[in-house]
């Protein structure tokens, strides 16, 4: 609902200031979103994909083109970027998600399991970039399976976390100064 993805029956909802039931087109100019599940062409290149959803967020050809790059090498699929996303291995897959949801960098970022289908490396690459948005100012929220009050302390960042209606656990992270 706070996404914007599903209508609220009832109450308010505000992200970022916005009212999600008035203003969800201006909620989704500052939210970034990743689902549990990948959200890409798999017909198109990970370098493809990257600079598509540079340009949905209307992001020049040349800038969306430059974040597409820095994206492909912050996630370790520079290798990998040129060939088409159905290639992918899973993990792989879930790193280029992660990536187009990185693509801007929004207020609020939802990310449901964002570790799900990563190797040790690559979860601990995504906890130091959690860790960056967290201390540039981005509201993070994750959606997790279980409860995870240790990754605050992991990643050295402020948790807060509330049970969620399907008894996962949601837990947003802020920056210390923030509180």
């Amino acid at each position: 609902m706070l996404t914007t993805l599903l209508r609220p029956d009832s109450g308010k909802a505000v992200v970022a200031g916005i009212d999600v039931l008035k203003r969800p087109n201006d909620v989704r100019h500052v939210i970034g979103l990743s689902g549990q599940f990948a959200a890409f062409d798999e017909y198109l290149t990970g370098r493809e994909n990257l600079r598509m959803v540079g340009q949905l967020y209307q992001l020049s050809s040349r800038d969306a083109k430059t974040r597409a790059a820095e994206l492909l090498e912050r996630f370790h699929l520079t290798e990998a970027a040129d060939r088409t996303a159905k290639t992918y291995s899973g993990g792989m897959r879930r790193r280029l998600d992660l990536a187009a949801a990185l693509v801007v960098s929004p207020p609020v970022m939802f990310m449901d399991e964002p570790t799900t289908g990563l190797d040790p490396r690559n979860r601990q690459a995504l906890w130091g970039i959690m860790q960056e948005l967290v201390a540039g100012g981005t509201t993070l929220l994750l959606l997790l399976g279980y409860a995870f009050s240790w990754i605050g302390a992991l990643i050295g960042l402020s948790v807060r976390t509330a049970e969620a209606a399907t008894s996962g656990c949601l837990i947003w992270l802020f920056p210390l100064t923030f509180i």
